[in-house]
């Protein structure tokens, strides 16, 4: 039984090095993590990454994308989350990288950011999150955009 439980932990473990991620352990009770963070307003922020989501998301969704966002470490894990409503940004935070769920979100996106913002950023697009729920296309295109953006925010900046 100790052999079978060795060797799907060995397993796990070459699976997410082939999938580019980073095994995160919690050091501190979620009780206190929860307690010591803040919530800084989208737009008085700007900083390394911003994540873009279409309005209106279940909390099943909302979850997925937390989870998600938590495997690819502290940057990306605690990135601000923007809401989209009918096509416009409540605000426009400037950002080496963003994540953004949904074409809709990317024309959005578009519209409101200067172009040179837009040309100094890396603009990662992944599919809105009922879609990630609905098909395993949708998970593996969620991968690889978060990998991209491991890597994009890993690059020195320019």
């Amino acid at each position: 039984m100790a052999a079978l439980a060795h060797a799907s932990s060995a397993q796990r473990a070459r699976v997410l090095r082939a999938l580019g991620v980073t095994h995160w352990v919690r050091r501190v009770p979620s009780e206190v993590v929860a307690a010591t963070t803040e919530s800084v307003p989208a737009a008085a922020w700007s900083g390394e990454c911003v994540v873009l989501l279409p309005a209106g998301c279940s909390q099943r969704e909302l979850d997925l994308v937390g989870r998600a966002l938590m495997t690819s470490g502290a940057t990306v894990a605690r990135a601000p989350r923007i809401e989209v409503s009918n096509g416009r940004l409540p605000s426009a935070p400037e950002a080496r990288a963003y994540l953004v769920f949904g074409e809709a979100q990317a024309h959005a996106l578009g519209r409101e950011l200067p172009a040179a913002t837009l040309s100094r950023a890396h603009i990662v697009l992944a599919d809105e999150p009922a879609g990630v729920l609905a098909s395993a296309a949708g998970k593996r295109r969620l991968w690889n955009a978060l990998r991209s953006l491991r890597r994009a925010l890993a690059a020195p900046m320019e």
